[in-house]
């Protein structure tokens, strides 16, 4: 983790700078649902001081990474089956109403980058190359959430501790991606070059609830009531 170069180097920006990095390591995997974060190791790898890294955890707790805990520390963040679930819908409703906005509201110059990520995805998700295909996949749901230009809908969807979710129960022993992901990304893309609302909406909500079907949540599902 490195400090991009020019940045703000005043304690609000390191303090950001810090926030961010934590954030982005912890969707990566790198650290583990209910693994303790040592402030010794953090605030050597992050280059700030206890303070602000103290400052760092109220951010991430706040944010749903983290837990923190009187005299204990703090942990990454542990869900729930039904917190989770109640999580995957939630960003099901909402990116499914992004991806309604973008139909009308993406531009060609947008469309055409949908196209070139899926042309990565493709020999991807054909080689199970789990990598790569993340990697696309992110930029993917990223460039249609943010074709709703709606900050407020973002903001919210940005929120959700969706990636943490997927890391805890994706089950690792299943191949990645899913048979059927990359025909459901490219009825989403079908749809959104019709420009049809409706039609996008629909196609990125079938997407969304089939990956939070796959997950390992069937237990607590059938327990919730949850037929989606």
């Amino acid at each position: 983790m490195t400090s991009e170069a020019g940045e703000d180097r005043s304690e609000s920006g390191r303090l950001l700078r810090a926030r961010r990095e934590l954030a982005l390591a912890i969707r990566r995997g790198e650290y583990q649902p209910n693994q303790r974060l040592l402030e010794t190791e953090l605030t050597a790898t992050l280059g700030i001081s206890r303070p602000t890294l103290r400052s760092v955890f109220v951010a991430l707790e706040q944010e749903n990474y983290i837990s923190l805990e009187r005299n204990r520390g703090a942990r990454v963040r542990q869900f729930s089956p039904e917190e989770a679930i109640e999580i995957l819908h939630t960003r099901e409703i909402l990116e499914s109403a992004a991806a309604g906005l973008a139909a009308t509201r993406i531009t060609p110059e947008e469309r055409e980058r949908l196209e070139a990520i899926m042309e990565r995805m493709t020999p991807a998700a054909l080689e199970h190359d789990a990598a790569a295909y993340s990697s696309a996949n992110r930029e993917f749901h990223g460039l249609v959430i943010n074709a709703s230009r709606q900050p407020t809908l973002i903001r919210f969807i940005r929120s959700t501790p969706y990636p943490l979710v997927m890391s805890q129960y994706r089950d690792p022993k299943t191949p990645h991606p899913r048979v059927e992901a990359l025909r459901e990304h490219r009825a989403v893309l079908a749809a959104l070059w019709t420009g049809d609302a409706a039609a996008t909406e629909a196609a990125m909500r079938f997407h969304l609830a089939a990956t939070r079907r796959a997950l390992m949540l069937g237990s607590a599902a059938a327990g919730s009531g949850d037929t989606a």
